[in-house]
């Protein structure tokens, strides 16, 4: 039997709440929305690449927001970690690398590294300063808010490849 991307629970956004409050009901609503999009589906399904020319997919989606999650709160936060999914030899392995085969085991790190974000964001401050690759100085708000755009972007992406998929479409 294949495996099936579960049901989810999506979690409302808040409508009243102070800056930190509504920056984390945002994120989590997000993160909520991709796994959202992706339910009900076989791991086959959430592979195929659905709007050609681009090698997009929804587990391509999912693991690329795994890494993602990983790379901005660990330096945020000064934690050590190693990429997820690709390397300098592969840069598109997070988009272009899952399988039928790991889709069950990249919705559980998606899931790991959400919580490991918030753990390391839960005891710095919105104003909490951090160096770049770059050589940009940024605070742990931009990391937020960067967050909630690539969330928001991806999502939309989502969306075209679930219609694609089944016709289904949603908010």
């Amino acid at each position: 039997m294949t495996w099936i991307a579960p049901d989810i629970d999506r979690r409302n956004e808040p409508y009243v709440a102070d800056e930190r409050e509504m920056l984390q009901g945002w994120l989590d609503w997000h993160r909520d929305t991709l796994l959202w999009k992706c339910r009900g589906l076989g791991a086959e399904e959430l592979t195929r690449q659905t709007v050609e020319p681009s090698t997009l997919s929804l587990l391509g989606l999912v693991r690329h927001m795994a890494a993602v999650e990983r790379s901005w709160f660990h330096r945020a936060a000064g934690a050590p970690h190693e990429d997820l999914y690709y390397s300098d030899d592969n840069l598109d392995g997070d988009f272009n690398d899952g399988t039928a085969e790991s889709a069950e085991a990249d919705f559980a790190t998606f899931r790991e590294e959400c919580a490991k974000a918030d753990a390391l964001a839960a005891d710095l401050s919105l104003d909490h300063t951090f160096d770049t690759t770059r050589g940009r100085t940024i605070n742990l708000r931009w990391v937020y808010t960067h967050m909630i755009e690539e969330y928001a972007r991806h999502n939309g992406h989502a969306d075209l490849l679930r219609e694609r998929l089944d016709g289904k479409t949603g908010d």
